[in-house]
């Protein structure tokens, strides 16, 4: 038998929006396939849960938009949806919430009747936010037996201080004093013009743009949300018992900047060749060699206001500390040697592979957008992203990890026995 050629991974084309705006100047972005005869409207609004002033309030807001409007109630949009086949989707994280709903282009209509409700006319009904405040807090408290839930807590709070945005934490108790008065304060500050966008992809017409356009022009103008971002107070280690716990939440983090900076991408580099596959440095050593865990991981994240380099595992709970001591055996070697050109075209591979994964239906490319506007960058950025991934070599990225990934610059957060 003849072995099959073994071809270079073609990059991805990454298609390019087109931007129109509202009547009253809310961006719109549109993305064309007409592969699958579907339709995505994508509402984003600066409304994460960093904005907050009031614990849970602003994931509350986005997980009730649609227990009740004006005009419908949470069952009759649960229904409609349903009817139709249409499928809706909320989301938050510390900068942003996206509301998505995705259609059959020959319901796109009924659909939007929806949408339109969600997004303009919520009413926050009594009965059903003490419901899903009681379900929430009960999740919150079961969860919070776990040690990765306490690690993510644990982590933030030390990595960027407590009194950080993106360090709060909050009692479960906090549930019980939200209102609907309150949700609704959150909302009208957030879900308004000023800090708005929406995104439309897959298969559609004029008409369509011109009803997502209508729906964001009737968005009240408002303030553009602002918080205040203390000075980082990080600590180098912190830890937390969880009783009868057999294994350790073990996370280490360097608090770094966001993805405008020009070492960002090669710390994306970094950690994938770190933790970012199956075959990766964390793996081989804690898994492999050693038999710590059964899965360690690495990824430089971004935020709005910031961004940072992490390792993470769920590790035995004897084996803590020889843990961690590999954990920075392997920062120190990517710090002082060049990765081979062997290894760092493996990770090349993974990286584009996963950016052609994301790329595979017809919404992928509405996912990045999203993402690429939230940070002020065009399409062109994943386009540039992926030719930097390709071109860096072994002594970029050596004095990259000179410069950034060093032991007296982490945090160490142990949640276990």
């Amino acid at each position: 038998m003849k072995r099959p050629e073994i071809h270079p991974i073609s990059l991805p084309r990454v298609p390019h929006y087109e931007v129109t705006k509202a009547a009253n100047g809310t961006p719109l972005y549109t993305l064309h396939n007409s592969t699958q005869g579907v339709v995505r409207v994508s509402f984003v609004f600066r409304a994460g849960t960093s904005y907050q002033t009031v614990p849970f309030s602003a994931s509350t807001v986005v997980n009730t938009l649609s227990e009740g409007t004006q005009n419908f109630s949470g069952e009759q949009i649960a229904e409609g949806l349903d009817f139709v086949g249409s499928y809706y989707d909320a989301n938050i994280d510390r900068d942003w919430s996206v509301v998505t709903f995705c259609s059959l282009g020959k319901f796109i209509d009924p659909t939007l009747d929806i949408a339109e409700e969600v997004i303009l006319r919520p009413r926050f009904p009594e009965r059903e936010i003490a419901s899903y405040c009681a379900k929430r807090k009960e999740q919150l408290h079961i969860q919070r037996s776990k040690p990765e839930q306490l690690s993510r807590e644990l982590f933030g709070k030390s990595l960027f201080g407590e009194n950080h945005p993106y360090g709060i934490t909050s009692s479960e108790e906090a549930y019980d004093d939200l209102t609907p008065e309150l949700l609704s304060e959150f909302y009208q500050a957030h879900y308004n013009a000023a800090n708005a966008f929406a995104v439309i992809s897959g298969d559609f017409g004029p008409e369509v743009e011109e009803r997502v356009k209508a729906i964001l022009a009737a968005l009240p103008e408002g303030k553009e949300a602002s918080r205040e971002i203390p000075p980082l107070e990080s600590v180098p280690f912190a830890k937390d018992s969880l009783e009868g716990a057999v294994q350790s939440s073990v996370k280490i983090g360097i608090p770094l900047f966001s993805r405008s900076h020009p070492d960002f991408i090669p710390l994306q580099v970094l950690a994938t060749a770190m933790g970012g596959y199956f075959g990766s440095r964390l793996m081989q050593n804690l898994r492999e060699e050693h038999g710590y865990t059964y899965g360690a991981y690495a990824a430089m994240i971004n935020l709005d206001q910031s961004g940072y380099f992490v390792m993470s595992a769920e590790v035995a709970a004897e084996h803590t500390d020889e843990a961690i001591a590999e954990f920075f055996n392997e920062l120190e070697r990517i710090a002082s040697e060049p990765i081979r050109e062997e290894e760092l075209e493996i990770v090349r591979k993974i990286i584009v592979g996963d950016v052609m994964r994301i790329f595979d239906g017809p919404f992928g490319a509405a996912d990045v957008t999203i993402e690429n506007i939230q940070n002020g960058e065009r399409n062109d950025y994943t386009e540039h992203f992926m030719e930097r991934v390709r071109t860096i070599t072994p002594a970029e990225l050596l004095a990259v990890a000179e410069r950034h990934l060093q032991k007296n610059r982490c945090t160490v957060t142990i949640i276990g026995a």
